[in-house]
C-alpha cells in the first residue's frame, strides 16, 4: 500500500472518522496538539534535542544516524502501540503527522505502512494546521449572543438552544470570571484553546452559531481578537433576570466552594472591588453569610457587565424579561424574541 500526502482540508475530513497520529516529542504535544491526536512520540523530549543539534551542528546524515538509533529500538512497540489503538476497528486507516511534515512523520509511515496499515501524512505537519486554525478566526460568522448578568444562567441556556453551539467556557476548561475555575480542570494552553475553538468553528461555519457573552479573556485564555471583534458586533439577547433570582443561583452554585478559594478568588478583583466592599464581602463569607457575601460580588459585576452592555448599539441589544433562571423556560423566550423581532 502506497501512503498518501493530504493537504490539511482532506485531512481533517478522515479525521472526523480515523485515527490521527502525532509522532512530535511528549513536549511539543503536551503544549498543544490536533484535538483528538494521540501522542506516538519517535523522539521523547532529549532525543529531539540532541538529533536537532546534530543536524544544526554537523550535519543531515549524521542527525539521520543518531535518530535511527534511538528509532531501531522503538520499532516494535510503535507497532504493537497502534494495533492497541485500532484492535476494535474494521479499517486499519491512520493519519500521521508531525511538526512540518518531514521525517519523522515519513519515518513512522514507512513503518506502519511496512506492517500492513492505511497510511496517510499531512502535507505541511502541525504547522499547516495552525495556519488553518488561525485563518478561521478571520472568516465570517453569522453569530447570535446570549446575554445577561452573571447568575442569569447563561451556560445552561445556551445548551437548551435549538441549533448549533460553542461553549466558549467548556473549550477554555473556566466559567469566565474570577471565580470560574472548574474543580479539577487545568485549563489548556492559548494554543490548545484555539485549536479546540477553531476545529467547532469549522464544524458549523455554514450555520447560525449561538455563543455565550463573554469577556475577551476566560480564565487566562483569550478569544482570538478578530472572532471577538465579530462577537461583539453580533445582536444580543439579553436575559434580564432579577437580582435575588439570580443571587440565589450564585449560591447554589458557588456557595459550596472552599471559602479558601473564595477568598482568594475575592483578593484577585480587590482593586476593582475596593478595599471596604473586600473586607465586607470576606467578613461575611468567613461569618458564613453567603448571600450577603455574594450579594457585594454580584453587584460589581453587574456594574462590568453594564458598562460593556453600553459599549454595544441599542439596535443590538433585545432585552428579554425573564421571572427566574429557568433555562428552558429561558431559551423558548429567546426563540420567541426571534420569531417576533428577528
Amino acid at each position: 500500500m502506497a501512503i498518501q500526502k493530504l493537504a490539511i482540508d482532506d485531512f481533517l475530513q478522515l479525521a472526523k472518522e480515523h485515527t490521527v497520529i502525532d509522532v512530535r516529542s511528549p513536549g511539543e504535544y503536551n503544549h498543544a496538539h490536533i484535538p483528538g491526536a494521540l501522542s506516538l512520540p519517535l523522539f521523547n523530549d532529549e532525543e529531539r534535542k540532541v538529533v536537532g543539534t546534530a543536524y544544526k551542528q554537523q550535519s543531515r546524515e549524521t542527525a539521520i544516524k543518531i535518530g535511527l538509533d534511538y528509532y531501531g529500538s522503538k520499532m516494535r512497540t510503535m507497532v504493537e502501540q497502534v494495533e492497541q489503538w485500532l484492535q476494535d476497528k474494521q479499517d486499519k486507516t491512520v493519519l500521521v503527522h508531525c511538526w512540518r511534515g518531514g521525517m519523522r512523520s515519513a519515518g513512522v509511515a514507512w513503518l506502519l505502512d511496512l506492517y500492513g496499515f492505511k497510511v496517510y501524512t499531512l502535507i505541511g505537519g502541525y504547522k499547516a494546521f495552525r495556519t488553518k486554525v488561525l485563518t478561521q478566526f478571520t472568516q465570517p460568522y453569522q453569530f447570535r449572543i446570549i446575554g445577561g448578568y452573571t447568575g442569569s444562567g447563561k451556560t445552561e441556556v445556551l445548551h437548551k438552544m435549538s441549533g448549533s453551539i460553542v461553549d466558549l467556557e467548556a473549550i477554555a476548561g473556566h466559567r469566565g470570571s474570577a471565580f470560574g475555575a472548574v474543580e479539577g480542570v487545568e485549563q489548556p494552553s492559548q494554543e490548545m484553546f484555539e485549536n479546540r475553538l477553531a476545529l467547532q468553528l469549522i464544524l458549523h461555519q455554514q450555520e447560525t452559531i449561538w455563543l455565550e457573552d463573554e469577556s475577551q479573556r476566560v480564565g487566562h485564555v483569550n478569544i482570538p481578537h478578530e472572532l471577538w471583534r465579530q462577537m461583539r458586533a453580533s445582536q444580543v439577547y439579553f436575559l434580564d433576570v432579577p437580582f435575588e433570582e439570580r443571587l440565589q443561583y450564585i449560591v447554589a452554585g458557588y456557595g459550596k466552594k472552599d471559602k479558601d478559594k473564595l477568598v482568594s478568588a475575592i483578593m484577585r478583583i480587590q482593586k476593582r472591588l475596593g478595599p471596604l466592599e473586600t473586607k465586607t464581602a470576606i467578613n461575611h463569607l468567613l461569618e458564613d453569610n453567603i448571600s450577603d457575601c455574594f450579594a457585594i460580588l454580584l453587584k460589581y459585576y453587574d456594574k462590568q457587565y453594564k458598562k460593556g452592555l453600553q459599549e454595544r448599539k441599542p439596535e443590538q441589544v433585545h432585552t428579554i424579561t425573564c421571572g427566574n433562571t429557568n433555562a428552558a423556560n429561558n431559551a423558548i423566550l429567546i426563540a420567541n424574541t426571534i420569531r417576533q423581532h428577528g
